[in-house]
């Protein structure tokens, strides 16, 4: 057994692969993102799970293990991604790696035809063989097989072994690692939701997917833990919780390319078949936006609205590269968001925003003028009701309200996740005061007649509303993003396409 090495613990990110629209690699993209995270980490990942390395050739492997070894010159330790899915490639790679001058490699289990436990030890007795640190990988939420205890006990006695990632988010197995293999070689965690908790079991670090977007802030939950700033760490963690949720759930590879997109760092999209709307939900963007907001990530930026009969008014929001410098056209905005789960507790909002003078404030009065529905005891259930005054916003809702249940979920907890957002977006600066009494919004929203769930009906219909109110001033989705996943529409409520 090779034993632990004093280099291999503190946070490393597995570097998302970039690619231009062709799908090719992009150099200058990956050296840019090495240089992102490069002054707050312990050691960089190219090609593993986050690196899309199933969909890279043999060929692509080699060249980002170059290109990294290259960009990061020296300054801190480089550990690759080997794993194949048969021995005999894994084997090569791992040797072209270590001539390469990586400092370790990763090593997932063989996938897809399932090895029995026996052949995967088989397997890393091979690649031992090569004699190169050796790091164990296990993510059975991919690979389709699972370590267990005894056999990873085994293989971390093999000649050139010095680690374990486990991705599983299996605590009891993580803990069955710390009984077992604690130092001899380095525990390290891969599930992003349980990172703090880990480290403070006794990990020795951290290979994240979230570490692109957010190294320094997993250093400093690394930092607290070790020092034995318990409490500062849990803090932090609770900090991060939402982002890492969306990335682990998401399956990282697009989630974390859209966020380092937001963040102002164009890494492209993930290889076909992943699809931009397809394994990274429209929700879960608005979603992640509104976290790297919160953790500093998406600065503010001064946007101009120019509104009726020359009034022009300026506001600082946070901005993402499809925010637009100036909105100019005040007539009819469009805003459509969603959000969940449950699914009976699903908010979806149609928004119309724009000047009170236009087609917008026209339609919202002759909305109120209309009759309602009565219930048999004469009280109205589908009032139109206008929730909001500064700016006056209209709620109209998109089923017929026909019991008192469903006027309480619609009239009450839907209203207060949109109060709720409108609040928000005056903060935000998306609404900015000087613009309040120039617009009307009407927001034509749906609650479930079987919800039941009252904070997650306020909850999701502050999210789907504040999401389309943005989408709304921003114009989006632009016709770029239309095209980038026209292939990927799904209904929400539908498995099929």
């Amino acid at each position: 057994m090779a034993g632990k090495p004093d280099w291999l613990k503190g946070i490393m990110p597995a570097l998302v692969t970039p690619f231009t629209r062709e799908e090719e690699i992009d150099e200058e993209a990956m050296r840019r993102l090495i240089r992102h995270v490069l002054p707050h980490v312990n050691a960089v990942v190219p090609v593993g799970t986050t690196g899309e390395f199933v969909y890279l050739s043999e060929d692509e492997k080699r060249r980002l293990i170059d290109i990294t070894i290259d960009e990061v010159g020296g300054q801190r330790p480089v550990i690759a991604g080997t794993g194949c899915a048969n021995t005999k490639d894994t084997v090569a790679l791992t040797q072209y790696a270590k001539d390469a001058g990586a400092h370790a490699a990763l090593v997932v289990a063989p996938f897809y035809l399932k090895p029995a436990f026996n052949e995967v030890y088989e397997h890393y007795e091979a690649v031992s063989k090569v004699g190169m640190p050796i790091i164990l990988y296990n993510i059975p939420q991919t690979a389709g097989t699972h370590y267990r205890w005894w056999t990873a006990e085994g293989m971390a006695y093999l000649d050139n072994v010095v680690g374990i990632k486990d991705s599983s988010g299996d605590v009891p197995f993580l803990m069955a690692l710390f009984e077992k293999v604690k130092g001899q070689i380095a525990i390290i965690c891969g599930h992003d939701e349980i990172v703090m908790a880990a480290l403070a079991a006794g990990a020795d670090g951290a290979i994240l997917a979230t570490a692109n977007l957010i190294p320094d802030i997993w250093q400093e939950i690394y930092t607290h833990t070790r020092e034995g700033r318990i409490e500062e760490a849990q803090e932090r963690q609770r900090d991060v919780q939402r982002l890492a949720r969306i990335v682990a759930r998401c399956g990282s590879t697009q989630a974390v390319k859209e966020g380092l997109r937001m963040m102002g760092i164009d890494v492209g999209d993930s290889r076909h078949p992943i699809m931009p709307g397809g394994a990274f939900r429209r929700e879960d963007y608005e979603d992640l936006r509104l976290q790297l907001e919160e953790l500093g990530r998406i600065p503010p930026r001064s946007i101009r609205y120019d509104l009726a009969q020359g009034k022009t008014v300026e506001s600082s929001v946070p901005a993402t590269p499809y925010t637009p410098e100036a909105v100019t056209d005040f007539t009819m905005l469009v805003g459509e968001a969603y959000a969940g789960p449950p699914d009976f507790e699903i908010a979806h909002v149609d928004l119309l925003l724009g000047h009170k003078d236009g087609p917008v404030g026209t339609a919202l009065e002759e909305a109120l003028r209309r009759p309602g529905v009565e219930d048999p005891s004469g009280k109205d259930l589908t009032e139109l009701k206008i929730i909001f005054e500064r700016p006056r916003t209209l709620l109209v809702p998109t089923v017929t309200v026909r019991t008192k249940k469903q006027a309480r979920h619609i009239y009450d907890d839907a209203v207060q996740g949109f109060v709720m957002a409108l609040q928000s977006s005056l903060s935000d600066g998306f609404l900015p005061e000087a613009v309040l009494d120039d617009l009307v919004l009407i927001v034509n929203a749906f609650v479930h007649p079987s919800a039941a769930n009252r904070r997650r009906i306020a909850i999701n219909n502050y999210k789907a509303m504040r999401a389309a109110i943005r989408k709304a001033i921003e114009g989006r989705p632009t016709v770029d993003e239309l095209l980038r996943e026209k292939e990927a529409a799904r209904h929400p409520l539908r498995y099929a396409p």
